[in-house]
């Protein structure tokens, strides 16, 4: 996932790029408003992270500014203001979320990832019959993967694949469960074929971001 972070303190920056990239996202930094306007408006990320208290334009003032451009990037709001009507006024302005300094990664990244489904499942339902997760693009009824608008050809069996994983999404599914749904085989005959599929699929959709994780001993897991 491309993920904007708009944050002038480089400590803070610092720990939000170490966290987020050794989770497999992808990071742009910025440390004030006026760079994220002059430069990334025309960039399509998957979420935005901003600070309140930035130098001169403040985080309120530029998440009003980029839903009166039309940018409709999910944002989470970071800030050391905890009180009701700061989150509030972050919220009405346009922020998705919000979340107190300081905080564990792991709800920000909790965070994240509801964020992400909800943005997806509005996608979805502006395309009933499409489903995007950041680059990667799936329509339902053409039985069509892209990324970034390049059709990627898939095999009946491996779009059957990465769309019982799909149903799944967050959950881990077991290798026979995978046998059952995407081969019809109900039990385990020491077949290694979930596992080569899965690795067709990995070369195939996994230009850039990572989709697919592996849970030791038990399956896999598409991840949002």
């Amino acid at each position: 996932m491309q993920i904007l972070v708009i944050e002038d303190d480089k400590r803070i920056s610092d720990f939000l790029i170490k966290g987020l990239e050794e989770n497999n996202h992808l990071v742009t930094l910025c440390r004030n408003a006026e760079s994220v306007l002059e430069n990334f408006l025309n960039i399509q990320f998957d979420l935005i992270i901003c600070d309140i208290m930035l130098p001169e334009m403040d985080g309120i003032q530029l998440v009003q500014t980029l839903r009166y451009k039309k940018i409709f990037t999910p944002i989470l709001m970071l800030s050391a203001l905890n009180s009701t009507q700061d989150k509030i006024t972050a919220l009405d302005y346009g922020a998705d979320d919000y979340i107190t300094k300081p905080f564990h990664f792991d709800e920000l990244l909790s965070r994240i990832r509801a964020l992400t489904r909800r943005n997806q499942f509005r996608q979805q339902e502006n395309n009933s019959n499409k489903l995007i997760f950041g680059e990667l693009e799936i329509d339902l009824d053409q039985y069509k993967v892209s990324i970034n608008d390049e059709e990627i050809e898939l095999s009946p069996r491996e779009f059957k694949l990465l769309n019982y994983l799909i149903e799944n999404i967050d959950k881990t599914v077991t290798r026979i469960q995978i046998l059952n749904a995407v081969w019809g085989i109900t039990f385990d005959n020491h077949t290694n074929v979930v596992d080569v599929y899965i690795s067709y699929l990995r070369n195939k959709i996994e230009k850039r971001n990572k989709y697919i994780y592996t849970v030791k001993g038990v399956g896999y897991m598409f991840k949002s």
